[in-house]
């Protein structure tokens, strides 16, 4: 078994060290949500993943986040105009009582939570799949096209449906009586799904590389509820509605610009290039930020393109490509390691004013560490990996540990392309099973510690102690 192969199953089988560190496609699309809805909250003095740390929480913020997801998915024109129309299917505006009213839109609900957590389950089972493919440049274009598609089927480029004949044979199941609202729940779901795709997509994605079934279950289950919620509350309390428009519209283009940030997203792993731009500091987020809104204020969302005629569509079409493009650096210069602080004079002084300097290429990193009887530190990376990034943007750019391991000869091995012949066999020589992975080396060549996870400064701190 090669070290790829290895590290491929690592990756897809440790759910802890995913939501340390891994942003996947859920994340990615919660994130940009984020990001559109309140671009000030980049600017603030920890501005770093803070949407991510939230999800790294614990699962009932990624609770709340898919529940807020699948009320979003209600706004959009797959799923508004059925409510009304689906209530009246299932019997709950003829009910007897309220009772039997809440219990009918009760069944509906359930129908659509059992279809989206079997789903999320299987995702979950399934995982090793996901953890075995998504390290291929190959895959992740793909993927970064599906989010494409599904982009351009939001801002109306064509449509998302299923075939008229399966639509037909799913509108004729159900019916009054709680079976029969139970088994339109289960299809309405179906029905809605060129919406609810561009969500749960990238849950899908994210739940497949946690293999966590509990996990997968519970965004199963608060996704469904907070698509289902509106029509509990149609069903049960006979809301009436705000008439459908233009403002639905408004929120397809709203995911429609989501989708392409994470598009982009996926594919600067494989062409670094696309986040050349990036810069880690809050200037250049206060920068992006300002575009965003610019982006947005010219039309991006607001604006339809049946509006007018060339001018609307140039003004949208300029809308969308600015906060595309800005949201996307924003988010990338996210991932950037900070840049380092100056070395307080204290601690410059312990090791002899010099600071912690990366090599590039192994063997001269091992050949430089012999000839000068230095310690070595290698460090295996990749850009698909975000606790390796968080380790580069939080513990080695700290300026204790950066003069702590001056004296060390530093090297990064780039992992990404891990179809690499060379990649595979430095890894197999540090026995390396999974990303993260940082390997010390006392100036004698034996093995003093190593890190298969993220780790903060002082716990690395401490295990630089007494290493010459």
């Amino acid at each position: 078994m090669t070290a790829s192969t290895r590290l491929k199953r690592h990756a897809g089988a440790s759910p802890a060290g995913f939501r340390r560190g891994a942003r996947s496609g859920a994340q990615l699309t919660l994130a940009a949500l984020a990001v559109l809805m309140s671009p000030a909250a980049a600017l603030a003095s920890e501005p770093a993943d803070l949407f991510t740390r939230g999800l790294e929480a614990g699962p009932l913020f990624a609770g709340l986040a898919a529940l807020a997801g699948g009320l979003l998915t209600c706004l959009t024109p797959c799923v508004y105009p059925m409510i009304a129309i689906t209530v009246s299917i299932f019997g709950a505006r003829e009910a007897k009582s309220r009772r039997e009213a809440m219990l009918l839109s009760t069944s509906f609900v359930l129908g659509i939570v059992v279809l989206f957590t079997t789903m999320l389950v299987v995702a979950a089972l399934t995982g090793s799949l996901f953890g075995s493919v998504l390290s291929n440049r190959w895959v992740i274009v793909g993927i970064a096209m599906v989010f494409i598609a599904l982009s351009l089927s939001m801002f109306g480029a064509f449509e998302m449906t299923l075939p008229d004949s399966l639509m037909q044979r799913l509108s004729q199941v159900g019916g009054i009586g709680y079976g029969g609202a139970f088994l339109l729940g289960l299809v309405s779901g179906l029905v809605a799904a060129p919406c609810t795709g561009p969500v749960l997509t990238g849950i899908i994605l994210w739940i497949g590389k946690t293999q966590n079934i509990g996990l997968g279950a519970l965004v199963g289950a608060t996704f469904s509820l907070g698509l289902g919620l509106p029509f509990w509350l149609v069903g049960t309390f006979a809301v009436a509605l705000p008439k459908g428009g233009k403002w639905m519209l408004g929120v397809k283009s709203f995911f429609g610009i989501v989708m392409l940030i994470v598009a982009l997203y996926f594919l600067k792993t494989t062409f670094p290039a696309l986040s050349a731009l990036a810069r880690p500091t809050p200037q250049f987020m206060a920068v992006m930020a300002g575009l965003v809104a610019i982006g947005l204020l010219l039309g991006a969302v607001h604006l339809s393109w049946d509006d007018g005629g060339l001018g609307v569509k140039a003004r949208k079409g300029l809308g969308i490509a600015l906060t595309v493009t800005s949201g996307f650096l924003l988010v990338a210069s996210l991932d950037l390691p900070r840049l380092a602080s100056p070395v307080p004079a204290a601690v410059a002084g312990e090791a002899g004013a010099r600071q912690l300097t990366w090599l590039h290429e192994e063997p001269v990193a091992v050949t430089k560490a012999r000839a000068e009887r230095r310690p070595l530190l290698v460090d295996f990376t990749a850009e698909w990996c975000g606790a390796c990034k968080q380790l580069a943007k939080e513990t080695f750019s700290d300026p204790r540990v950066m003069a702590k391991a001056a004296h060390f000869v530093a090297v990064k091995v780039d992992a990404t392309d891990d179809e690499d012949p060379r990649v595979d066999a430095v890894m197999n020589k540090y026995k390396v099973v999974g990303l993260p992975t940082v390997v010390i080396y006392d100036s004698s060549g034996t093995e003093r510690k190593r890190f298969n996870d993220f780790v903060g400064p002082d716990v690395f701190l401490a295990a630089l102690e007494g290493i010459q």
